[in-house]
Parts: C-alpha cells; sequence; structure tokens
C-alpha cells in the first residue's frame, strides 16, 4: 500500500537501511537478450559459456624452429650435430602436406601445425640450415612433445569457461571469440527515463542568465548512468506541470525513472503526489544528509526515484538508491562501485544518531577533510572532493585523527 504523504510529511522518516532492503528484496535482474560479440565488452552473462571445441583444436608448434621426431635428436650435441633431411614448411594457416618420416623434418613457425610424423619441434637457434643441401643440422636434443602446443592446451571441448552473472571483460570476450562465438546472451542493460523538472532550468551547456539556472543534474546522472551500465532514453527538461510531469512519470519503456526536483514538500514539488496516483510511493523522506526529501516508488514494474534537486542531494541519493538498482537490474553488483582507501581524519565530523550522512572529503598531507556537511547545492565540493565518508546512524560522528574509509570518486572497483 501507498504510504500517505499528506499525512505523514517528513514527520516520519525512513532509515537508510529500510529503503536499501526493500530495494535489494524487489530487484532482481532484467530478462536476457542476444548481444553480437563486438558489442558484448561490459554487459553481464545470462548464462553459463560452454566451449563447444578445443583449442587449440590442432597439436600447434611453441616456437620458430623445426619439427622432427623427438627421440631422433637424442645424442646431438655441438660437437656431434645430427643431420635431418628438410622436406618443406609449415606456417600459420598453411600446414606442412604429408608426413614427416624418419631423418626427415620441417621448417615451422610459432602457431602452424605439426606435420604428421612429428611429435616435437627444435628450436632454430640451436640448428644450422643448409638450404642448398636442403639438410638442417641439429645440435640439440628434444624430447617428444617438447614445444608442442596439445590439441585443448588452452581450452577443452565441453569446459565451463565462463559462469553466468560475469561482467565481460575485454579479454573475456577476446576468448569468447577464440571459442568461435560471434553473439552472447546478456543481460538486458536497463533503460533509464530522466524526468529533469523546474521552470527555473536550463539546457546543459546553456549561460547562466537572470533567475534561470543551468540544469547539471540530468549531466552527471547520465554519467553515472552510462558507469552503472544502463542506456539513458532521450528526455527533455519539464516546466512544473502536473500533466506533463505525469505523462513522463508514466514511461513505460523505461525500467527505471529518475525524477530530479520536485520532490519535497513545496508548492511546486508535484512528483511525490503523482507517484502516489500513478503508483505507489513506498518511501518519502529518509533520514539521511543530505537527501532526505528523497522518495522511491514504483508505477507497474518500472521504480520510481524522486531525486532532490540540489545537485549534491541528487548525486548521494543516487549513489545510495538508484545506482545499485540499476546494478541489480543489469545483473551486477549492488555494492558500492568505488574503490575505498582508508584515511585518518583531519577534523571530526558531527552527526546525530539515527541519521546516515553522505560527508565530501578532501585529502590533505594524508588526512581525510571533510568539506561543508550542508550546502547540498554546492556541487563544486564534489570536484574538490576526491570522495565521500558514509557515517552510519548508529554513530554519533567520527573524532579527528580516527580513520575512515573513503569511497573514491575517480576509480570504479572492477567487477
Amino acid at each position: 500500500m501507498p504510504r500517505d504523504v499528506r499525512m505523514r510529511g517528513f514527520a516520519e522518516r525512513a532509515d537508510v537501511e529500510e529503503v536499501e532492503a526493500f530495494l535489494r528484496q524487489n530487484t532482481k535482474p532484467l530478462p536476457s537478450e542476444i548481444v553480437p560479440l563486438l558489442e558484448s565488452v561490459g554487459r553481464v552473462l545470462a548464462e553459463d559459456v560452454v566451449a563447444e571445441v578445443d583449442v587449440p583444436g590442432f597439436p600447434r608448434s611453441a616456437m620458430d624452429g623445426y619439427a622432427i621426431r623427438g627421440e631422433e635428436s637424442f645424442g646431438a650435441s655441438d660437437y656431434d650435430p645430427i643431420s635431418f633431411e628438410l622436406v618443406g614448411t609449415a606456417l600459420p594457416g598453411n600446414p606442412h602436406i604429408g608426413s614427416v618420416e624418419v631423418g626427415q623434418a620441417v621448417r615451422i613457425m610459432t602457431g602452424a601445425p605439426l606435420p604428421d610424423g612429428a611429435d616435437a619441434v627444435i628450436m632454430a637457434e640451436v640448428c644450422q640450415e643448409d638450404s642448398k643441401a636442403s639438410r638442417v643440422q641439429v645440435s640439440e636434443a628434444v624430447a617428444p612433445r617438447k614445444n608442442v602446443g596439445a590439441i585443448g592446451e588452452d581450452i577443452r571441448q565441453g569446459e565451463r569457461v565462463l559462469l553466468a552473472g560475469r561482467r565481460l571483460r575485454p579479454q573475456d570476450v577476446g576468448l569468447l571469440s577464440s571459442i568461435g562465438h560471434a553473439e552472447v546472451n546478456c543481460v538486458r542493460r536497463p533503460r533509464v527515463a530522466l524526468v529533469i523538472t523546474g521552470d527555473e532550468l536550463l539546457p546543459a551547456g546553456a549561460r547562466p542568465s537572470g533567475a534561470k539556472i543551468v540544469d547539471s543534474n540530468s549531466v552527471v546522472m547520465r554519467g553515472l548512468i552510462d558507469r552503472d551500465g544502463a542506456a539513458a532514453l532521450p528526455f527533455q527538461i519539464l516546466p512544473d506541470v502536473t500533466d506533463r510531469i505525469a505523462e513522463a512519470m508514466s514511461n513505460d519503456e523505461a525500467d527505471v525513472i529518475l525524477v530530479s526536483g520536485g520532490s519535497s514538500v513545496g508548492q511546486e514539488d508535484h512528483a511525490p503526489r503523482l507517484l502516489g496516483q500513478l503508483g505507489s510511493l513506498d518511501f518519502h523522506g529518509i533520514s539521511m544528509r543530505p537527501s532526505s526529501p528523497t522518495g522511491v516508488g514504483r508505477v507497474g514494474e518500472t521504480f520510481v526515484f524522486l531525486l532532490p534537486g540540489n545537485p549534491v542531494s541528487c548525486l548521494a541519493a543516487y549513489e545510495f538508491f538508484a545506482g545499485p538498482t540499476i546494478r541489480r537490474l543489469g545483473g551486477r553488483s549492488g555494492a558500492w562501485p568505488h574503490r575505498v582507501a582508508a584515511f585518518p581524519l583531519a577534523r571530526k565530523i558531527a552527526s546525530a544518531i539515527g541519521r546516515t550522512d553522505y560527508v565530501r572529503v578532501a585529502l590533505e598531507e594524508g588526512h581525510a577533510v571533510p568539506l561543508a556537511t550542508s550546502g547540498a547545492s554546492i556541487l563544486s565540493s564534489t570536484v574538490r572532493a576526491i570522495g565521500a565518508v558514509i557515517v552510519p546512524r548508529e554513530q554519533e560522528g567520527v573524532a579527528e585523527g580516527e580513520p575512515v574509509e573513503v569511497l573514491l570518486y575517480d576509480e570504479d572497483r572492477s567487477e
């Protein structure tokens, strides 16, 4: 049942953990789709991949040299080389036709198929070729199977090479190519609709003018959406007109809708009421700083996040709630996607029991320096910051000198 915002307002705020648990319980990966191999880097596998072929599919030379019967080289030395009749050349993709018989050798290059009859490759550096006589002198013994890549040495037919849920790296896609996959079954990328509202907003890239401000939230969120493996749908800035906002919040093409602005309880804050009418407003008002006016709900199967218009609040609400949901829909981990580093705190952070704080910190002389804990409209603070410290609700601040874990803005954690 939707919560009645008109009765509750912000007199009661949900804990961050309560909202996070709700989202975890109600989020599962989207259905799969077939993705062309060359477009699959960064995508998440929807099923295990089992090799249908051996790699390599033939015994191949591991170096440049001569293919021979290994036992025939036993006893060879610099003082007493053994001579072989040179009967041909094997190149990658162009094997020697015919078999290597007793006393014969085939010139062979790295990666070329080993000729029938041969079982070893002697490296070129210990051989002396006489091209006029079509012979090669071998001055070192080589054991059978030496310098030969066996069938299936890299990958065996029937081997489970990649597991469902894996986020594909470039080398993973290279492996898929090596076993003949032209397409990959991946979790569908979440589609995210941005609903940017505000009569005061100018489009990104415009110059501020008079009482107008330039929209920055859509720029930040598009970057975060891309980081989290989703696709942002086309959008436009909407005026504070309820019909227009309601129509945008009813986008049935989207898996997630992010509403920026109009999320609080002011005169022009239409989004919470509209969400309650269109679907369910599951949470509105969260015990956190910044981002306390954040709302979370659903329209049908689509998640809707009401993000505050102030840039830092918008960023924090996205990172806590929308980002993990988008990643889980796409088959990724919902954990914070940042590298974590520990630094001693340069000065104390004041917080309050029962509230989660998202504190931006800079780095000075090896210490984490808290920036303004208020000022949710000061986007430049996130540029000066190296990252953020999360102060959990059960903790009454952090004392000067204590080590803190900083979620670094600049480096994502690989999965």
